[in-house]
């Protein structure tokens, strides 16, 4: 009977101690997923490890140090694993999340100001093409500004347009027999090549003074040569605007447009790019082209360079915009 008994006190102990441990090793197996988990999470936050591992918000143990009383049990402490682990898990998902949202969030915007961009640009591209085959009809005459070398600029006839010379002869520059081919080849000669050593800047300043002295079929050779030759250079910008005025001044509307939207697509960042802008508006007037393709180009032109405008510009805007009677 006795020994009964001590078999039966023997199985009831073995059985107590296999609940705690069958509960144990299935939390064992839960905290070893959920650490791995973590570890895959960690690796693709940070690639590459280099000591950026997310620091564990439970320590483990001091093997030295004796615990007290009363000491929680193997099962509490790996709930308690487990709990900090979700918890991290959690965190680490929202934040992912977060960083997703935004990314989506900026994509759309760059898209947005993309698509805006391209149709505004897109927009003014057509209206340039479109002057090809216009008439040289309209009464709007372009007021240039300023020099593009700080000079005046060119005189001007008492209803405002822009003086042209004389073009009896059958070349269209003013000579009727030889002697004005002479006396042409004499201006051109007496104007002098600037010798500063900056072979961009002599150039461009070469096609100015020829500009400036009305010899617009020259200046217009010396004006493509430096935009060719010279694109990255700052005088470029300017080369290109001169061009347009030239074919302007010239009683070439068609083609100044064509080379003032030229500067802005190519150089719109260069200082001449605003003034190629409200050119383009004034060869569209020459050109006897709507009003609503004229104000559309100052409505870039405000757009794009309102802040950088100067005084003098957002006058000549306004009262461009008033005369074109843009709303």
């Amino acid at each position: 009977m006795r020994k009964h008994m001590v078999a039966l006190v023997l199985l009831a102990s073995s059985a107590m101690g296999a609940v705690p441990a069958v509960a144990q090793s299935g939390v064992e197996g839960r905290v070893s997923r959920l650490e791995s988990e973590m570890r895959a999470v960690q690796r693709k936050v940070f690639p590459g490890g280099a000591g950026q591992y997310i620091e564990p918000d439970i320590k483990p143990t001091d093997p030295n140090v004796i615990p007290g009383t009363p000491a929680n049990s193997p099962v509490a402490d790996l709930s308690t694993r487990v709990n900090a682990l979700e918890n991290q898990l959690s965190n680490v998902t929202g934040s992912i999340e977060t960083t997703q949202h935004r990314v989506q969030v900026l994509e759309d915007a760059f898209n947005a100001y993309k698509r805006s961009t391209d149709a505004r640009l897109k927009a003014l591209e057509d209206t340039a093409s479109s002057t090809g085959g216009g008439s040289n009809g309209g009464s709007g005459a372009p007021a240039p500004i300023m020099g593009d070398d700080g000079a005046a600029p060119p005189a001007r006839s008492g209803s405002g347009a822009v003086k042209q010379p004389a073009r009896s002869g059958a070349n269209g520059d003013g000579a009727t027999s030889s002697g004005g081919d002479t006396d042409r080849q004499a201006r051109i000669a007496a104007l002098q090549r600037p010798p500063s050593g900056d072979k961009a800047e002599d150039a461009y300043l070469y096609g100015y003074r020829l500009w400036q002295a009305k010899l617009y079929p020259e200046a217009e050779a010396q004006l493509k040569l430096v935009t060719t030759t010279y694109p990255k250079h700052k005088r470029a910008s300017y080369a290109q605007n001169l061009l347009g005025r030239s074919y302007l001044e010239d009683g070439k509307p068609s083609l100044a447009s064509l080379a003032f939207y030229d500067n802005y697509k190519k150089w719109p960042d260069g200082e001449r790019a605003p003034d190629s802008l409200y050119y383009l508006g004034q060869s569209l007037v020459k050109l006897g082209k709507p009003s609503a393709d004229v104000c559309k180009v100052y409505r870039e032109l405000e757009d794009v360079y309102g802040a950088k405008l100067s005084e003098t510009m957002k006058a000549d805007v306004a009262r461009a915009k008033t005369q074109s009677k843009c709303a």
